[in-house]
């Protein structure tokens, strides 16, 4: 079985080397799965830009339009945390396609892989944390309007709690959302998941891995999902500079590895996201958000 891969060259675009957003990731992580034959012409799916009513699935009609006017107050692009500009706005509207795109290829492959996406810090109606649109919410709420799914566990494993995602679908009992994140990390003011699994600060490997791993059986087993999406946040890496977790590389392998292999032996299709990840060495930062792809290329042959 083919792995899809859903990536768009835009979503590396020209921007301030000082900042700390490694905005290069994407397309490395692109080039680092070509050099290594996992990525190919035959597999790799191009998203194109979301028309208003997608991301009104889960965002304010007034909040959308302006941003994408350019609009947000000062205070709202502090909080943004990257600037405003036509970069930027172009990447932001392709990336929750992409996302969407990876589910309905999931649903007919079994697992597919977006080369981007876990934007989970947008809210409603403003961004935050380098996330301006929600493409978990938004994702999720269009398989379920469409009737192509009829409940979806999100599994937000990203260093930090998925709170715009947890506040956007706080009423939605057909999307149950689950944050393992570090309990003592941003967001200061944490949102109430569905089900929120907190990880103690300096938090080494194998105590993480048993949490992630009872905290996505419980999931399940609350949920009873016939579809997940998949933030692998790789922030949870022990040099991290945004992390606070000890987590090695391995673990990080286990971890994607016990995921994907748990909803393949369920027969539940999944989709990967990539969340966050700021290493300064972007390209040691592009192989590490690379093991969630690798592990899934894997399985989908064992599983194929």
């Amino acid at each position: 079985m083919l792995l899809p891969l859903v990536t768009h060259p835009e979503y590396s675009y020209a921007f301030p080397e000082k900042h700390r957003f490694p905005m290069q990731k994407f397309n490395l992580l692109h080039q680092y799965l070509k050099q290594k034959g996992i990525a190919t012409s035959s597999n790799t799916f191009r998203p194109g830009s979301a028309k208003m009513a997608l991301l009104e699935n889960a965002h304010c009609p007034d909040y959308l339009s302006r941003f994408v006017n350019n609009q947000l107050t000062d205070k709202e692009v502090r909080r943004m945390g990257l600037p405003w500009s036509e970069g930027l706005l172009r990447r932001t509207l392709i990336s929750p396609v992409g996302t969407t795109l990876a589910c309905q290829l999931a649903l007919k492959s079994g697992i597919a892989c977006h080369l981007a996406g876990g934007t989970h810090h947008a809210h409603y109606d403003f961004a935050s944390g380098f996330c301006i649109l929600n493409d978990l919410a938004i994702a999720a709420n269009t398989l379920i309007t469409q009737g192509q799914v009829k409940k979806v566990l999100i599994f937000d494993v990203d260093v930090h709690q998925g709170d715009g995602t947890a506040r956007i679908l706080e009423n939605n009992d057909k999307v149950f959302t689950c944050s393992v994140h570090c309990e003592k990390n941003f967001p200061a003011r944490k949102a109430q998941s569905d089900l929120d699994i907190n990880i103690p600060r300096d938090t080494g490997t194998d105590v993480y891995l048993k949490m992630m791993a009872d905290g996505f059986e419980q999931a399940l087993t609350l949920s009873k999902p016939d579809f997940v999406i998949y933030d692998a946040g790789v922030d949870v890496f022990s040099d991290d500079p945004l992390g606070l977790l000890n987590v090695s590389l391995e673990g990080i392998r286990v971890r994607d590895n016990y995921i994907l292999k748990r909803c393949l032996e369920l027969n539940i299709p999944v989709a990967t996201v990539i969340g966050g990840g700021y290493d300064k060495n972007e390209q040691a930062l592009a192989q590490r958000h690379a093991i969630a792809v690798e592990e899934a290329y894997k399985l989908s042959h064992e599983f194929g």
